[in-house]
């Protein structure tokens, strides 16, 4: 009996995460169709696979520039980068949310930009592991709609493709994702989800120092982990036009889409609880991958 509720206490965070990458999942979908509405697309052409090449240039430039601010201590250069475009994505958020209330635009733009602001201001002044969550949860979401609407479902599934190689050789290979996340851990921003194993763990006081087989007393899931597989859910649900949905809200490739995103973490999740780090996009990517092509089958409708 206590070895089951040994297992369930090491499993439950676990399962919460897979419960966050749900909830971003749905609320991206959700911020969907006000975003397209605001023309917050970030490509023109939707189809072109330019886009993909594109944006994984920006991904190895900007983890180029991370890791030299790091090894020369000028971590205040990442926050601040982090912080502005945390502000910025929770403006569109407020801003397309917003928008569904018939608010003037003066209104809507003055109102968005301060509860940016404040948010942002609390995450500097008091990063906590909820308030992070918190935060994280509404620019995942945010990030994950924007591309999603941006990005047809080829270009996504090619962007998904290479990330899913570049992740496993960061992590397996290069090792410099895993020099990146310790380094950045200490300035305590939402570019991660954080899962305490009891309720009385700060992410404040955490040093993030352990000992050798000593165990961390939380768990840790990047943003990415999360935006990426739910960029393809979004594209999924918005280029798929002339299919069946699901209560009007959703298709059967973009549920399918995140079905897979689900079984991908698992899989995931079963590595992790082994104690070595795990590139997470080779298994968030390809479930998500995965779980489309079995809802484009099971649905009768065409790959793109």
């Amino acid at each position: 009996m206590s070895s089951e509720k040994t297992v369930l206490k090491d499993y439950a965070p676990m399962l919460v995460m897979a419960g966050i990458i749900l909830v971003v999942q749905i609320t991206a979908l959700l911020l969907a169709t006000p975003m397209s509405a605001n023309d917050m697309q970030a490509f023109e052409d939707p189809d072109s696979t330019a886009n993909s090449i594109y944006y994984i240039g920006v991904i190895l430039v900007f983890t180029f520039l991370l890791l030299i601010a790091i090894k020369r201590g000028m971590q205040w250069i990442i926050q601040l980068t982090i912080l502005l475009a945390v502000a910025s994505t929770m403006y569109y958020v407020f801003f397309a949310l917003l928008s569904l209330t018939g608010l003037s635009a003066l209104a809507n733009n003055a109102i968005s930009m301060a509860v940016a602001a404040i948010l942002t201001l609390l995450l500097y002044k008091f990063p906590e592991w909820y308030v992070i969550n918190t935060i994280g949860l509404i620019i995942g979401a945010g990030a994950s709609a924007i591309f999603g609407i941006s990005l047809s479902i080829i270009p996504v599934v090619i962007l998904l493709s290479l990330l899913a190689i570049y992740d496993a050789i960061a992590v397996y290979k290069t090792k410099h994702m895993i020099d990146l996340a310790e380094g950045v851990m200490d300035l305590r921003l939402p570019i991660l989800f954080v899962m305490p194993k009891h309720m009385k763990y700060s992410f404040i006081e955490d040093s993030f120092k352990k000992n050798e087989g000593e165990e961390r007393e939380a768990f840790f899931m990047g943003l990415g982990d999360a935006i990426m597989p739910t960029i393809l859910v979004v594209s999924a649900n918005v280029f798929l036009t002339d299919v069946y949905r699901i209560g009007g809200f959703i298709n059967i490739p973009a549920l399918g889409a995140m079905i897979g995103t689900i079984v991908g973490f698992i899989a995931l999740t079963v590595l992790v609880m082994r104690g070595k780090p795990q590139a997470g996009l080779p298994f968030l990517n390809g479930g998500v991958i995965l779980g489309y092509i079995a809802g484009v089958l099971i649905g009768g409708t065409p790959f793109y």
